[in-house]
């Protein structure tokens, strides 16, 4: 399983290669595409193209429960500089053991060394 933080999404946005090929790999298996809703507010300006809206409905949107709030926000305290968006990706993310794709690899990667179950890759 994988998780999309902003820049994956962006990256899709502007037909990156590389994420078209994960979402083309991943349509052929039984994964699914993890979004955490955080992300979603963050990368929504308006009416996604057709592209995106397919993504978008193929995808889990993760809302942000409590008990993943207070996970993220105990990141958040241990991990000089993380911000809380980029701690509930990583948290969304080590729930399931996932691999997150961000253009942000630094940031996440922090955050990946608390939550040692996340591979963090680039997009």
């Amino acid at each position: 399983m994988i998780t999309f933080d902003t820049g994956a999404l962006i990256a899709l946005e502007r037909r990156s290669a590389r994420m078209l090929r994960i979402v083309a790999a991943v349509s052929q298996t039984d994964a699914r595409i993890t979004i955490p809703t955080v992300v979603l507010a963050e990368w929504w300006r308006g009416r996604p193209s057709k592209r995106m809206a397919r993504l978008l409905d193929g995808a889990l949107l993760e809302p942000l429960a409590p008990r993943l709030a207070r996970i993220a926000g105990e990141a958040v305290a241990a991990v000089k500089g993380a911000t809380t968006n980029d701690a509930i990706v990583v948290a969304s993310a080590a729930q399931r053991g996932d691999a997150v794709f961000t253009s942000d690899v630094d940031d996440l990667g922090r955050l990946a060394s608390y939550f040692r179950s996340v591979r963090v890759l680039h997009v």
